[in-house]
């Protein structure tokens, strides 16, 4: 069920200072949710490829904050190759939420504190005009136009998810 356009964020202000179209859309966010991406998609009402969640991981110990729909695994392995590295691995929440300054469960790969080499999976992207990622909220996601995410993050679009 979607809820009452929210106030500004860090992502959203950092879409409005590089002049990128978006919207911003709240939903009831259920923290117990087992898969809180397919929870948003539900809430939304649309499909969960459609939503991309933000997880953070580090190659080498080197971050990289990765999106991938939320109906698709990351294969580690693939997340290191890309990087050019050995080994990858999810960071744990404390230090996630220290490098983007959010909160899990609300980390957007905009307008975090620190910036951090962005990889999207390519499956996730395909054949969609626009997409949904976390507005740097729970319970809040940016819709924008695929192309403008992965200018928007200069992000490298790879497959990331396991087949």
């Amino acid at each position: 069920m979607a809820k009452a356009t929210p106030r500004a964020t860090p992502a959203s202000r950092a879409l409005d200072k590089a002049g990128i179209a978006y919207a911003m859309v709240a939903y009831a966010y259920d923290a117990e949710a087992p898969r809180i991406g397919l929870q948003a998609a539900n809430a939304l009402g649309v499909e969960p490829g459609c939503i991309l969640k933000t997880l953070m991981a580090a190659v080498d110990g080197q971050p990289v904050c990765l999106l991938v729909a939320s109906d698709k695994e990351v294969a580690m392995k693939r997340v290191a190759s890309a990087m050019g590295g050995k080994a990858a691995a999810m960071l744990k929440p404390p230090e996630a939420e220290r490098i983007t300054g959010y909160h899990v469960g609300g980390i957007s790969p905009f307008g975090a504190k620190r910036r951090v080499p962005v990889l999207i999976d390519e499956g996730s992207l395909a054949d969609r005009p626009e997409i949904h990622v976390n507005g740097g909220g729970r319970g809040l996601q940016l819709r924008l136009a695929t192309t403008d995410l992965v200018a928007a993050l200069q992000a490298q679009v790879v497959v990331l998810a396991e087949r």
